[in-house]
């Protein structure tokens, strides 16, 4: 068996490692002052969200889908929040810091990892500025040692 045989999700530590991801990045997020603005509304119930989506689109449970509306609602959430390109890159600089800390040390695992951050934030930002109309963005996407499934 080779090293990467295990799905993305349970190589990541699944739900116990993601929320001890989303809990430590969260504490950072919610006192760094160009962070702040965007989560002005923050509510606890977030953090739970974020691991739900982050799960589904590594492999694991599909509850994002099941249970909170999918893709469309992910990111019908962003409407209209303005994401500035200085906010995007500082989420991706704290997620991907957090990450170095909370998730396994494996180069491919983190690199994979981070190259989801980086399009999933691009897509966030870009759904977020004034005027945005979503369409249909389909099914949640899947990502993995791959990248995009």
């Amino acid at each position: 068996m080779s090293e990467h045989d295990e799905s993305f999700y349970d190589a990541l530590g699944g739900e116990p490692a993601l929320r001890r991801l989303i809990e430590a990045f969260y504490e950072q997020v919610l006192v760094d002052p160009v962070l702040e603005p965007v989560f002005a509304h923050f509510t606890p119930t977030h953090i739970d969200h974020v691991i739900v989506w982050l799960s589904e689109v590594f492999g694991g449970p599909a509850g994002y889908t099941e249970r909170l509306g999918g893709h469309q609602a992910l990111l019908t959430s962003h409407l209209g929040l303005g994401i500035t390109e200085e906010q995007r890159a500082r989420w991706v600089e704290v997620i991907l810091a957090t990450a170095a800390k909370e998730l396994p040390d494996d180069a491919l695992l983190q690199q994979r990892f981070a190259e989801y951050i980086e399009w999933g934030t691009r897509i966030a930002a870009s759904v977020s500025q004034p005027g945005t109309e979503l369409g249909d963005p389909g099914p949640v996407p899947h990502w993995g040692w791959e990248g995009l499934a």
